[in-house]
């Protein structure tokens, strides 16, 4: 039998000898991740309803499938006595797990897959190839080789923060099988809201997944509002078996998330008795990481949890139960007399191994029911439980620990795969959790640069999309912020790294009319070149329509100029930017940039200490004449943590100055707290330095921009000293940690 379908392959095309004998053709522009290996052709295949289907008696999920697809697309549903289209299982021909092969000729199409994943993946190809005629789909002609680079490709969805409907979990789904990704995390617990029926307990859906009102606008502002209104949701078990039975049948793991030590706020105002202090609790109605923790030295909190995997487990036949593990304040176990006890009766050196025993008791039931734990970096705290799999999320130290322990890891680093971050730089850009990602940092990632180490490679097993709910509270918001990251995420987990390419990206996501924001196309600028006290910028952008710009602080329109060459920048301004389309109609929103130009700019710069921090980089950003936004992760703000920022400028020969300045990032919900001062000090001779101005106060939450007057002094050098806080103090976030000192763009004038 599998010599006959082999014939009936190279039958197909296949065989180069008999694909030389039609004509090829340019790809066609929309395909999304892009296939191993392909070739077109130009003929194509015509489906209409006297179309066929033939399938392995192993596929009828599969053939109905394709079929509902069809019939949803062009109304009409295939024949089943026939074979035009055949879908094929053979082992023999497809070696790689997932993967698949597909021919298209004038006369048939042949689908023949590793397994039964690898058809619906080949379906998917199918589905972004057809287009509709009258009453037909066609499929260009084509020859296909296809299987994915990764075996674990993911998407994360945070249901707690924000609560969305079954509804929009399939759509979800959808996406996920269009894009072949095969895992879906479902973060179902924190100290917002419990999602999740759990019959045991049902205070969890009468109390825990309810709070009493939620945070208006960003976190960052203060005071703080509240909207005043009860707002939550669960799902129960039914719809889960439903949502499961979904993704199951696109051949998609849900893999359930139950926070645990930490994120507990909503479980503990259920059941008071699960946490150190015994209460009284409230569900979380601000965003953030909190004290109250699950007690680990209570036996009953233990009980609970095993009661809680029980139900789920029973509800997700998934490989892995995702346990979480992330952000546990150890505050109250510091505390408690029952968690201390603990750690004396289990000869446990600190709190961190107390979270390791925490993990490992939790690893070893899940363990015995047949199934592995998945958590975050966190759970390498105190010892990383045995087959535990990690997700790297705060960068790659945590996989390489990780994978030096031969367990397998998932990277999820926040930096380019958190899609709650800000795509855009744009002012009008919508209310995010922060950071900022672009589109084309999420294309650009290579998770095996994690490691120069080739054998820790084998045990990185694919990376994973994080959708975090803070301020997304409808679908809408949803779809904006994951759209096109996603898609840009699935290309790099599926395709191989050598036939990627991030224009070809942008225009192949283009012509698949996706509903999105289309921020890509919005305008970026490069330094070209920096000089004393002078910049030169281009501006640039994927659309392809015209870009004019002002640096007068108005806005541009079709008369101001044309962005053509690169602009010469010779005093602070607002460089502002705008497209304009050939009917010389304003396109998407104006561009806008600081710079601030003044004897710094470009001044020779040195630091006593480097970065220690991620926000890490050249000591040139400080005197670029770039000025760094809130949006931190725009790549201009250095940070400093255990170290001083110490930085000496010299400007190239005595000058008179009357001004200095620098700025300050000031977020404590992000860790960066302003620094115990700034000292300025001038010098002539780079040797005896004298003060020059100190600034102690920084009142802004946000951005401080610290600018004072001096007494007008001829100098060569300014030095500019700024120590961290240092200890973040009890009840804030990140307490008991090393707080962060972000500054940006020195000022002398």
């Amino acid at each position: 039998m599998k010599k006959t379908w082999l014939i009936i392959w190279l039958l197909g095309g296949l065989n180069l000898c008999i694909s030389a004998q039609r004509k090829e053709a340019a790809a066609p522009a929309a395909l999304i991740p892009l296939p191993v290996q392909s070739t077109w052709f130009a003929d194509s295949f015509k489906m209409d309803a006297n179309t066929s289907i033939h399938a392995d008696k192993s596929l009828n999920h599969e053939l109905n499938l394709l079929q509902s697809y069809i019939q949803s697309a062009a109304g009409f549903k295939p024949l089943t006595r026939g074979s035009d289209i055949s879908l094929l299982i053979d082992t023999q021909l497809v070696k790689q797990p997932e993967g698949y092969l597909l021919s298209i000729q004038p006369a048939k199409v042949t689908l023949i897959a590793y397994n039964a994943a690898g058809i619906v993946h080949g379906i998917e190809t199918m589905r972004q190839l057809w287009k509709q005629s009258s009453n037909s789909l066609i499929l260009p002609g084509t020859s296909i080789t296809d299987y994915p680079r990764f075996s674990y490709r993911g998407m994360h969805l945070d249901v707690s923060r924000h609560f969305f409907p079954v509804s929009f979990i399939k759509q979800f789904i959808d996406q996920l099988s269009i894009y072949k990704i095969n895992n879906f995390h479902w973060h179902l617990t924190d100290d917002q809201g419990w999602r999740i029926e759990i019959k045991k307990y049902p205070k969890l859906q009468t109390i825990a997944a309810f709070r009493n009102q939620t945070l208006i606008g960003h976190k960052k502002e203060l005071p703080h509002r509240f909207d005043g209104l009860k707002y939550g949701g669960y799902y129960t078990q039914e719809e889960i078996k439903e949502v499961v039975a979904y993704a199951a049948a696109k051949h998609i793991e849900v893999i359930p998330e139950i926070e645990m030590p930490g994120h507990a706020s909503a479980a503990l105002t259920a059941y008071p008795d699960l946490g150190c202090t015994k209460g009284p609790y409230k569900t979380a109605e601000f965003w953030g990481v909190f004290d109250d923790v699950f007690c680990a030295g209570n036996d009953s909190t233990f009980t609970f949890l095993k009661d809680v995997l029980d139900e789920v487990i029973e509800l997700f036949p998934s490989t892995y139960i995702h346990i979480g593990g992330d952000e546990c304040p150890k505050t109250r176990w510091h505390l408690c007399k029952a968690c201390q006890q603990r750690i004396h009766d289990n000869n446990l050196a600190n709190e961190d191994q107390l979270q390791s025993y925490f993990i490992r008791r939790i690893a070893s039931y899940v363990n015995s029911k047949g199934r592995k734990i998945m958590g975050w970096d966190e759970i390498l705290e105190g010892g990383l439980a045995p087959g535990a799999t990690v997700m790297s999320w705060r960068g790659t130290a945590g996989a390489i620990e990780a994978a030096k322990q031969q367990q397998m890891v998932i990277m999820t680093p926040e930096d380019e795969l958190y899609f709650d971050h800000y795509q855009s730089l744009y002012p009008e850009e919508k209310v995010a959790a922060g950071g900022y990602t672009p589109l084309s940092e999420v294309y650009a990632y290579e998770p095996l640069t994690a490691t120069k180490d080739t054998a820790l490679i084998p045990f990185i097993a694919g990376i994973q999309g994080q959708v975090w709910s803070e301020y997304l509270s409808t679908p809408g918001q949803a779809w904006y912020m994951i759209t096109p990251r996603m898609q840009a995420m699935a290309e790099r987990a599926w395709s191989p790294k050598e036939v990627r390419d991030y224009s070809s990206f942008t225009s192949r996501f283009k012509v698949l009319e996706i509903d999105t924001s289309l921020v890509f196309e919005e305008i970026n600028y490069r330094i070209e070149n920096l000089e004393k006290q002078k910049i030169t910028v281009s501006l640039n952008s994927h659309s392809t329509n015209v870009i004019h710009y002002t640096i007068d602080g108005s806005v541009p329109d079709i008369n101001s100029p044309v962005a053509t060459t690169v602009i010469p920048l010779t005093q602070t301004c607002t460089l502002n930017a705008l497209l304009f389309d050939r009917q010389q109609r304003p396109v998407h929103r104006v561009f806008q940039q600081l710079f601030s130009i003044n004897k710094a700019t470009g001044a020779n710069i040195v630091l006593q200490h480097p970065p220690d921090t991620k926000f890490k980089g050249s000591a040139t950003k400080l005197v670029n004449g770039v000025v760094g936004t809130h949006r931190y992760n725009d790549e201009q703000w250095l940070g400093f943590s255990k170290q001083s920022l110490i930085a000496t400028i010299d400007l190239g020969s005595e000058q008179w100055i009357n001004q200095v300045g620098i700025n300050c990032l000031n977020y404590h919900w992000q860790r960066m707290w302003a620094p115990q001062y700034v000292l300025f000090e001038g010098s002539a001779d780079g040797v005896h330095f004298q003060k020059l101005a100190k600034a102690s106060k920084f009142p802004v939450n946000g951005i401080n921009k610290i600018l004072l007057a001096v007494k007008r002094t001829k100098l060569r050098y300014v030095r500019i000293t700024a120590p961290p806080a240092g200890i973040i103090p009890a009840g804030e976030y990140g307490a008991g940690g090393n707080s962060m000192l972000l500054v940006d763009e020195i000022i002398i004038n």
